[in-house]
């Protein structure tokens, strides 16, 4: 195949499922959607590495598990507003408890208990040793079974996690259109490297040309000098000032009574 088609194999392959798990992980259906787009526009631009890596949906799922979590969406305007709950009141039940888990439990017990990675898989994606992705799942079953016991079986959490993503309607984009948007956001980066490179050099030719090429020493600021005194300015003209100025301004600049003086 070629990189297109081995891409869009795995979107079509992973892309709703990965949708449905970042539901969950958020309770936000358009971030969800985003986060998964993101993640397969990062592909793309990193494809030939994701193509050799031996999990490349785990790749995915952790960059868009990663961009999900991200502490920056909740300075966006649209997620400051909730979404709507589910329909049913047991599944809104469960997300909202299983929203209340802190972010790395809340992660933990979704790849573990949700999506069914081993232990030390899920303590790999999270970035943390196997004792305390250990502890974090206990302590996320733990507080998810103080406000739902009958879930305190962890076959039942993965059989109601699986129904609550799967009741609801989430849908991403074909992976034409992700690839489209993945290759406008390098052209965009691209051509902003270059504008800034262009300013760049642009700044220092022009510094270059108008910096002092030697050093010149600041004037000092003056000083009075004892018995001098300072000069003032010119004060206003004199009624005789200005009538002189007047006669010189209305004769003539050149002729003869220039030249030659005049008798008495």
């Amino acid at each position: 195949m070629t990189p297109a088609q081995a891409y869009d194999a795995l979107y079509e392959f992973s892309a709703p499922a990965l949708v449905r798990q970042t539901y969950l992980l958020t309770g936000r259906r358009e971030l969800a959607r985003e986060s998964v787009e993101r993640a397969f526009q990062l592909a793309w631009e990193r494809w030939p590495e994701v193509a050799r890596d031996r999990d490349p949906v785990g790749w995915v799922r952790a960059t868009a598990y990663e961009y999900a979590l991200s502490p920056w969406h909740r300075f966006r305007l649209r997620h400051r507003h909730p979404e709507p709950p589910p329909a049913d009141p047991g599944d809104r039940t469960l997300l909202n408890a299983f929203l209340k888990l802190p972010p790395p439990r809340r992660r933990t017990l979704l790849l573990y208990d949700g999506v069914g990675l081993g232990l030390p898989e899920t303590a790999a994606e999270t970035e943390a040793s196997t004792p305390a992705a250990a502890h974090r799942l206990l302590r996320a079953r733990e507080a998810l079974a103080e406000r739902l016991p009958e879930l305190a079986d962890p076959q039942v959490l993965h059989r109601r996690l699986a129904e609550l993503a799967s009741a609801e309607r989430l849908r991403a984009s074909g992976p034409p259109v992700v690839r489209a948007g993945s290759e406008r956001r390098v052209r965009f980066w691209t051509r902003a490297a270059i504008a800034f490179t262009a300013a760049l050099v642009g700044s220092t030719a022009l510094t270059l040309q108008t910096a002092p090429t030697r050093y010149e020493p600041p004037v000092p600021q003056g000083e009075a000098v004892r018995g001098v005194p300072p000069r003032t300015a010119q004060g206003p003209l004199s009624d005789e000032e200005l009538e002189l100025r007047r006669k010189l301004r209305d004769q003539l600049q050149d002729g003869p009574e220039r030249l030659v003086p005049g008798l008495g």
